[in-house]
């Protein structure tokens, strides 16, 4: 049973998202919050395996929130729900540590497979999806403070070469069917580097990985 919280200023919002999750066998909600701060509070208690976080809610937004959650060592994983406008708020999400994010808009069985995939350990936005909206992003960031070129940041220096290889075409939005083929690699193969390279990196997913690959300039955008 995964136990998901719902942080949403909107009580209509809510309301909708309790009325889907509780309509599946393996889904229910253990609690609702309506700001960032009843979030992070409500995630202490409960611990649920997942939070469905808005980004714009009073007080402490859902950017925030997530960035405590994840820094207070929880086992709970954040999925980012908000509009597709393309703004900064949602880069800034995964890079406070959630694990994809999701349209509002998005369809309810798409809503429900990505909880799941979160749940699971797995990242919500297709590859191809993240590519297109970092490389949106990237162009209006500022740089990050202290972030280091792939050559001098220890979590690239740890990688082998085709660790390396491998996170840079991650970055660019490679599937793990697409770096086989193209690198010639056993599907499991790619597989077993992609865990390695979570692992070595300290990413808790494909997600920060490709975040990572352009922090570093692994990346460039285009």
């Amino acid at each position: 049973m995964t136990t998901v919280l719902i942080a949403d200023d909107q009580a209509m919002q809510r309301f909708g998202f309790r009325m889907l999750l509780e309509s599946q066998d393996d889904m229910t909600v253990v609690g609702e919050a309506a700001n960032g701060t009843e979030a992070v509070s409500l995630v202490a208690h409960h611990r649920p395996d997942i939070v469905l976080m808005d980004i714009r809610m009073p007080g402490l937004d859902g950017i925030e929130a997530t960035r405590r959650i994840i820094a207070s060592g929880t086992r709970t994983r954040v999925l980012i729900v908000t509009t597709f406008d393309l703004d900064a708020y949602a880069y800034d999400g995964l890079r406070a540590g959630a694990s994809g994010f999701l349209v509002k808009d998005a369809l309810p069985e798409e809503l429900l497979s990505g909880i799941r995939a979160v749940a699971s350990g797995d990242a919500v936005v297709a590859p191809s999806l993240t590519r297109r909206l970092l490389d949106a992003y990237v162009h209006h960031l500022p740089a990050v403070p202290g972030a280091l070129p792939a050559t001098g940041d220890p979590r690239i220096a740890s990688l082998t070469e085709r660790e390396r290889e491998i996170l840079t075409v991650i970055g660019q939005g490679w599937t793990n069917n697409e770096i086989a083929g193209r690198l010639h690699l056993a599907e499991s193969t790619v597989k077993t580097h992609v865990t390695r390279i979570l692992a070595k990196t300290g990413s808790r997913d494909r997600i920060q990985a490709v975040i990572l690959a352009y922090d570093t300039r692994l990346v460039n955008a285009r």
